[in-house]
């Protein structure tokens, strides 16, 4: 790309040094965002920073040990070994980073508002090493305006008194580029996925495009970091609300002795017009569960009920509940109580095949059956014991399964459906199965009334 004459001279030489790969990259947050990030720009040919405040993921990279299952041990042993990457949890090194990837999280208050604690934090800690020629780029998901009238001002606080004065789209550069991380995802990966980008200004958008344009295979870049902000809302919303839609459908489906997945097959082969999705016990992930909840409550700011994305959240937070209640159900046609019954939950993560159990509704049914005192135990091959998640703390062990573990079970209820499980044993041996993902649907003949779809 050829300098435009509209961009300062600071821009220039920040945006040659991405063109020659002499620019550093600091990667702020090395989890499910930014540690494939960080692998992917260092193949780019940058040297790359990796920061954390938890240094048992310093420790880890310096051990070449994963952290995160489903990048695999290549990725781990790359990044350890290349002496283009280095990790610290001291935040004073961000100052050599010509740019600045912010990869932390957004998570929802109690009463489902906005928390940008991370991200605040984070800008006053960067506006703390800010130096001319920087660009910082906002990756967590957000509301319009986050990163002008929130990221931005943050960033000019945390300048020490008596700093040399800065201004933003002259001196250093500000843009907005959503992740789109689908943790265990083959069709598409970090790279092959087409990045958004939108600046707080023409230079920003410039000098952000050629630095994601160097390190994936396409790069969209928008006339605001706005429009970039809400797209990537738009993205999740749009999965959500289709998502509520096959739930509500399940429900009444169910009622109505109609197989809702085969339903969605015979849609599905409509070849235009139609986009199947899939019912399941409440939402999981770092997305789709709470990227929502950040539009309903900027809407509100300006005086605008958002009442479609709101009934999808509602059904959607409901799924839990009504698997529980299908529980129920089903052991009490089998004379036993809900009380007592022991219950084995398969799966904790919140997608299948990985150890990822953000968000994941596996933790609030389990917690619904021990409010009703059933003994509630689960089995995941991801995952040998519950970590602790925004709201619960379960302190569980994952059970082996075999086929006199899953004999001892008066249910077992599916949630997610790794590959891993041996659905065939446990047609063969549960005494109920409570199947929420059509898991079992191979062996639905062998189950006969020991099955129910929920």
């Amino acid at each position: 790309m050829e300098s435009s004459p509209a961009l300062s001279s600071t821009a220039t030489k920040t945006l040659e040094a991405i063109q020659r790969r002499e620019a550093t990259v600091g990667i702020v947050g090395l989890g499910y965002v930014g540690l494939p990030l960080a692998h992917v720009v260092m193949n780019a040919g940058f040297r790359v920073l990796g920061f954390d405040v938890d240094e048992s993921k310093i420790v880890a990279l310096s051990e070449g040990r994963s952290y995160l299952e489903h990048l695999g041990e290549d990725v781990i042993r790359d990044l350890s070994t290349s002496a283009r990457f280095s990790a610290t949890t001291d935040a004073s090194d961000l100052r050599e980073a010509d740019v600045i990837a912010v990869c932390v999280p957004t998570p929802i208050g109690p009463h489902r508002e906005p928390d940008l604690g991370y991200v605040l934090e984070t800008a006053r800690t960067l506006g703390g090493t800010l130096r001319r020629g920087q660009l910082i780029v906002l990756e967590s998901t957000t509301y319009p305006g986050t990163t002008r009238d929130d990221f931005l001002p943050a960033l000019l606080d945390g300048r020490p008194d008596g700093a040399e004065p800065l201004e933003s789209g002259v001196d250093f550069f500000v843009a907005y580029s959503p992740e789109r991380e689908d943790p265990g995802r083959k069709s598409h990966s970090t790279r092959t996925t087409p990045k958004t980008v939108g600046g707080l200004d023409v230079a920003s958008t410039t000098i952000a495009s050629e630095f994601y344009g160097a390190c994936v295979e396409k790069v969209h870049a928008t006339s605001s970091a706005e429009v970039a902000e809400a797209s990537k809302l738009l993205e999740n919303i749009f999965r959500a609300v289709n998502i509520a839609l096959v739930n509500e459908l399940k429900v009444m489906l169910n009622e109505m002795e109609i197989d809702v997945w085969e339903v969605i097959d015979a849609a599905a082969s409509k070849p235009f017009g139609f986009m199947p999705f899939y019912p399941g016990p409440g939402l999981g992930g770092h997305c789709i569960p709470i990227d929502p909840f950040y539009l309903t409550w900027k809407a509100k700011e300006i005086g605008r009920s958002t009442r479609f994305i709101e009934l999808a959240g509602e059904i959607n937070t409901d799924m839990p509940s009504y698997v529980v209640g299908q529980t129920s159900l089903a052991l009490n046609k089998r004379r036993k109580p809900i009380a007592g019954s022991r219950v084995l939950v398969l799966g904790i993560a919140y997608k299948p095949n990985v150890d990822d159990t953000r968000e994941s509704p596996a933790f609030e049914i389990i917690e619904r059956l021990r409010e009703l005192d059933a003994d509630a135990h689960y089995s995941d091959p991801h995952i040998a014991r519950t970590p602790k998640r925004r709201q619960f703390d379960l302190e569980m062990t994952s059970v082996e399964l075999t086929p006199e573990s899953v004999k001892s079970f008066d249910a077992v209820l599916v949630i997610t459906n790794h590959d891993a499980f041996d659905y065939e044993m446990i047609a063969d041996h549960a005494q109920l199965v409570v199947d929420t993902r059509n898991a079992m649907r191979p062996y639905r003949d062998r189950l006969g009334d020991r099955l129910v779809l929920a």
